[in-house]
């Protein structure tokens, strides 16, 4: 069994059910039904609303603990049974597909051969009833109930003051009974298809229920909570397109035109609504418009196909994990290369930079994915990086949720970066919007991940050591290349080294030029370039003052490999190969101590790049 995946109280998607809870709870519109008088009990401003991901991830708001009846919403599953038990062609020879345009409770039978129009009806409903197999009412009854508690993830009593009431009531359905064996569309006791009929109307279910049930559908018949498989897969979009065309009765058209889901509504107030490899709903609400469906049911679906585009003609998914690769700060490091001190906080303290590259489409149900990792991390995440490199498409609900998130972890003290937005201008916008002159606050983009982990790092560093800058010069003894050296070793040193000037821009290595010099930085900053095969120039490292570079000239005397260029006013020390070779002959031991801590910082960089290609592989 897979473990259940709680929503974080904190989440931004259950921000957003509940104020879409708060603007609907005082709606009132509509009537409780009284038709089965046990159905008149239930509290008309009883109100919950539950999405489930079809990964597993359970949102819920209001009374979605509430039990009621499943009564219609039941039969698409049970639709589904009678297609395991019996092929497609069997149950299309007995009840057909087409919407009807007609109350759920119509007696809508194709002239001649009395096959119902679809299984949504209940003509169609009771004859699928017929078409579960067992050997008598009780046993039928049992694999019908197992079958909804697979679904629903739980086991679903039922309720039996409900059976009776409308069992005692049901007359017309009696008659449908009747008509369909009349028509040998039941083979069989018509009475035991309709009492099973009654039974599986009066299973009692909650609206988180509905939720697991809507979702179980929308991950192609396996329960995203449990595992486990309640439906064939090959069978969920033949459930699916009925409910499709068919759900909602002779508001089916509309409902398709407008929300885009495919539903299925009860007259207890529930609604499911499937939006297929995405989210399941469920709603419960007990008022009912004059068609017999939730008032409040079907403003929470159109609401949320509205606001967060699930409008399944209007989705785009990419069917991959929307999530390629994530690590932290403490795993890769950005090319800025650290000090001793820096790279022990960053393995200390780096894993609260967390780094997620995500790619697809992304619609409210892929992004949600994300938003669902982040607020499961909450405490754990100090600073989050986003990388939208491989996102193909992004619309306004991914906005919204992006906007949402970046918000909540603001309220904590936490910062959001962006990289590679260039593409979705349309988020930029967004959070204009929505922030106004908050947005350039909030709102931070990097051209790529590099510069957005030499930010983070910067920021984290900044708080854990004592304030540095780069302008500072730093003396012989600070430099890494220099460890262990005595003061008369590195006074030895200092009469080889050349002083030399470079301005901001300044190139002070050519890709291709022969390697002469070894350099140590006193002050400011350098960074190696490369050309890439697209002619751009790409940042390899960063270099502050202490560190050396240029010192594979020392190892291969090979021309240099890539471009240094200053990128402030730099002060380096040169050590010549030449000065270097005169040094080997008079103090063999000052390079014996150079070259021992050369091979270190080589063997650390190697050890880096490892640890990083194993993250990134």
């Amino acid at each position: 069994m897979m473990d259940p995946l709680v929503s974080n109280p904190c989440s931004p998607v259950l921000d957003l059910l509940r104020q879409l809870h708060d603007s609907l709870k005082g709606v009132s519109d509509g009537e409780v039904a009284t038709y089965i008088p046990e159905l008149s009990k239930a509290d008309p401003d009883a109100f919950g609303i539950c999405l489930v991901t079809a990964t597993g991830t359970v949102y819920e708001v209001g009374d979605s603990q509430v039990p009621f009846t499943i009564q219609s919403i039941s039969k698409p599953f049970v639709y589904g049974l009678a297609l395991e038990d019996n092929g497609r062609g069997p149950v299309l020879e007995k009840v057909g597909v087409e919407p009807t345009g007609d109350a759920f409770n119509s007696i809508s039978l194709e002239p001649g051969s009395g096959r119902p129009r679809n299984p949504m009806i209940n003509a169609g409903a009771i004859a699928a009833a017929g078409m579960i197999e067992g050997r008598g009412l009780a046993s039928r009854f049992k694999r019908v109930q197992d079958m909804l508690s697979d679904y629903a993830g739980r086991a679903l009593p039922m309720d039996e003051s409900v059976y009776r009431s409308e069992s005692e009531t049901g007359h017309r359905n009696r008659a449908i009974g009747y008509m369909l064996r009349n028509y040998n569309i039941l083979s069989g006791d018509p009475i035991q298809a309709v009492e099973l009929y009654f039974q599986q109307c009066s299973v009692s279910v909650t609206c988180r229920d509905l939720g697991v049930m809507a979702a179980t559908l929308a991950n192609r018949g396996m329960n995203p909570v449990t595992g486990r498989q309640a439906i064939r897969g090959q069978y969920v979009e033949n459930v699916l397109s009925v409910m499709g065309s068919c759900g909602m009765y002779d508001y089916a058209g509309e409902w398709i035109y407008n929300v885009g889901i495919p539903a299925k509504s009860g007259v207890a107030g529930g609604v499911i609504a499937v939006l297929p490899g995405q989210v399941g709903i469920g709603v419960y609400s007990p008022r009912l418009d004059a068609r017999g469906n939730s008032v409040r049911g079907i403003r929470v679906c159109d609401e949320l196909s509205r606001h967060w585009d699930l409008h399944m003609f209007n989705s785009e998914t990419s069917g991959r994990s929307t999530i390629r690769r994530k690590f932290t700060g403490a795993e890769v490091n950005s090319n800025r290369v650290r000090t001793s001190p820096e790279m022990a906080v960053l393995r200390e303290r780096g894993d609260g930079i967390r780094v997620y590259q995500l790619q697809g489409n992304l619609a409210f149900a892929t992004t949600e994915v994300l938003v669902q990792e982040v607020m499961q991390n909450f405490e754990a995440i100090h600073q989050l990086v986003i990388d939208l490199k491989r996102v193909q498409t992004l619309n306004e609900s991914a906005c919204r949720l992006f906007w949402l998130t970046v918000v909540k972890l603001a309220e904590s003290g936490k910062r959001t970066v962006f990289t590679h937005v260039d593409r979705f201008p349309l988020l930029r916008r967004y959070f204009k919007v929505k922030l106004g002159d908050r947005a350039d606050e909030l709102f931070r983009a990097f051209e790529d991940n590099d510069l957005a982990l030499e930010a983070c790092e910067d920021q984290l560093l900044s708080r854990a050591l004592p304030a540095r800058t780069t302008d500072h010069r730093v003396g012989p003894l600070e430099f890494d290349l220099c460890r262990d050296l005595t003061a008369s070793e590195v006074d030895l040193l200092s009469v080889c080294l050349v002083h030399k000037r470079f301005a901001a821009g300044d190139t002070i290595i050519t890709a291709g030029d022969p390697a002469a010099e070894l350099y140590f930085l006193v002050r400011g900053t350098v960074s190696v370039l490369m050309v890439t095969a697209g002619g751009r120039l790409s940042r390899l490292a960063t270099f502050s003052p202490g560190m050396t570079f240029g010192e594979m000239a020392v190892i291969d005397r090979a021309p240099r490999s890539a471009t240094i260029v200053a990128d402030s006013e730099v002060e380096c020390q040169l050590l010549s190969l030449e000065a270097l070779d005169g040094l080997r002959q008079s103090a063999p031991e000052v390079c014996i101590k150079l070259l021992t801590n050369l091979s270190r910082t080589l063997s650390q960089k190697l050890r880096k790049a490892n640890r990083e290609l194993s993250v990134l592989d």
